[in-house]
């Protein structure tokens, strides 16, 4: 059984889409690897390509792609609601098929050595590849974003596990090995980025919330709306639709309507599953019954 890997990397750009096209690019007609989606955020300014594949074939795509981020993507006039410290922010492996999580790691240690040997891209190792635990947290990585990077590299523990000083316009990546991951973001009917902000305090782990929940407000100013921006990092610990159950919850308190919701990249059929069989209130039912699941048996 041939070895598979999926990665997931977030670039810091998410208007220009020529540029946008340009990283994709590198993920298309390459042996070994298959471009499965790429989307872009305006608001954010941000753009998640997902790609499967064999592991140095996706690793190879991979370092050819932070290569032209760090080639046309400028942070010093990089603006966007969501945080980010490196034009490739961050790039993490995901074991799919006959891949050990440790593998992953391994593969990890590799890219991030190869993008700072190539492009003087300085980079964090995180969750699954930290190296200390205070580095296992993204948030905790990525905290003073691009333009604290230099400050923060000169305090104790900070020193980049490659690198030394932020790249001027493409400052610095965090690259992992994790589990599967949700982008799931919930858009609230007001304009108030308080109300969300006051949401995303109260269902996210850190503030005593959800377990596997980290979350943000996020003002998205074309749509003239306040959002819930969202990573789950265990569905099959704390669900989608408990997740979603608790925004409204919430949002109630303030008069606020829930007025939709959406998925960034891909994520796994069960997770859609657990959140159909919660609201039909199906019983017993099973993902095998499920048409397309069988055909790809």
């Amino acid at each position: 059984m041939s070895k598979l890997v999926e990665c997931v990397p977030n670039f810091s750009e998410g208007r220009n889409l020529d540029i946008v096209e340009k990283i994709a690019s590198e993920f298309r007609g390459k042996e070994g690897v298959k471009l499965l989606d790429y989307s872009s955020d305006k608001d954010h300014n941000r753009s998640v390509v997902t790609v499967i594949g064999a592991p140095d074939a996706v690793s190879a795509a991979m370092v050819n792609a932070a290569g032209v981020a760090v080639e046309l993507i400028d942070l010093t006039k990089h603006k966007g609601e969501h945080p980010r410290m490196g034009a490739v922010d961050v790039i993490p492996f995901i074991p799919v098929r006959g891949m050990k999580m440790q593998e992953c790691v391994a593969l990890s240690k590799t890219v991030a050595k190869e993008i700072y040997d190539k492009y003087g891209l300085p980079s964090y190792l995180y969750e699954n590849s930290a190296s200390s635990e205070m580095r296992r947290n993204l948030a905790d990585v990525r905290r003073g974003e691009f333009e604290g990077l230099a400050a923060k590299m000169q305090k104790p523990g900070w020193k980049p596990d490659f690198g030394d000083a932020p790249h001027p316009t493409a400052g610095a990546a965090a690259v992992s090995a994790r589990e599967f991951l949700i982008a799931f973001n919930v858009n609230l009917g007001t304009s108030d980025l308080a109300i969300a902000v006051k949401i995303s305090n109260v269902i996210r782990h850190s503030g005593g919330g959800l377990r596997f929940v980290k979350a943000m407000g996020v003002d998205l100013a074309e749509r003239n709306i306040a959002q819930v921006s969202m990573n789950l990092t265990d569905y099959r610990r704390t669900s989608i639709y408990r997740v979603f159950e608790l925004i409204k919850i919430e949002a109630a308190r303030y008069g606020v309507p829930v007025i939709g919701s959406e998925v960034i990249g891909l994520l796994p059929m069960q997770a859609l599953v657990d959140t159909a069989e919660y609201y039909l209130q199906i019983e017993g039912f099973k993902s095998s019954q499920i048409i397309e699941a069988g055909l790809l048996e």
